[in-house]
C-alpha cells in the first residue's frame, strides 16, 4: 500500500513532497530545503520477536544499545538490505518509511523526534516525501517513544598548510 493511500485512508491531512531522488533522510531534509531534524529516518532492526523500525532525525542514527534498553531486549542486528527489500516490498529500493503500520512492524521514535510540531518522512520512493503534523504521526502510528538517537557529528576538516 502506497504511503498516501494509507494516509488518506485514515483521512490523516498531509502534503506531498515530490523532489529529486534522495538516497538518505539528509538528503531528502536538502532537497525539500527543510532542517534535517524535522525529516524522520527510519532503520529496520532484527531483534529476537522480529523486525522493529527505529525512527530518529535525520540529524541522528540509531543507538543500538538504547533501542535495545527501550525494547527490553538483550541484542538486536542491522536488517539486511534483502530483508528491508522483503518488508518494504512495495518501497523503491533504498526508500524506508518511517510507517510500521502497513507493514506490520512495531516502531520505536526518537523523543527528540517526538516532539516536534510537523515532520517530514519519506514514502515508497525516493523522490517523494509527505510533511505531516508531528500529532497525527504519533496518533497514527502508536509507538514506543524513547531516547534512542545520537547526534551524528560531522566530520571536522583538516587544514592543510604550506609552508613558503
Amino acid at each position: 500500500m502506497s504511503i498516501r493511500a494509507y494516509l488518506r485512508e485514515r483521512q490523516v491531512p498531509f502534503v506531498v513532497l515530490l523532489h529529486r531522488p534522495a538516497v538518505s533522510a539528509a538528503r531528502l531534509a536538502q532537497s525539500v530545503h527543510v532542517t534535517g531534524f524535522r525529516v524522520a529516518k527510519a532503520v529496520l532492526f532484527r531483534a529476537s520477536g522480529g523486525y522493529v523500525l527505529a525512527v530518529v532525525p535525520a540529524t541522528h542514527r540509531v543507538d543500538e544499545r538504547l533501542l535495545a534498553e527501550a525494547l527490553g531486549v538483550g541484542s538486536l542486528a542491522l536488517a539486511t538490505e534483502e530483508e528491508v527489500a522483503g518488508v518494504f516490498g512495495d518501497c523503491e529500493l533504498g526508500a524506508v518509511p518511517p510507517f510500521g503500520r502497513p507493514y506490520g512492524l512495531p516502531v520505536v521514535v526518537d523523543a527528540a523526534l517526538a516532539q516536534l510540531r510537523e515532520i517530514v518522512a519519506g514514502g515508497n520512493t525516493r523522490h517523494e516525501g509527505v510533511r505531516i503534523r508531528g500529532r497525527d504521526y504519533l496518533a497514527l502510528e502508536n509507538p514506543l517513544v524513547a531516547r534512542i538517537g545520537q547526534v551524528i557529528q560531522p566530520a571536522r576538516r583538516r587544514l592543510h598548510y604550506r609552508a613558503g
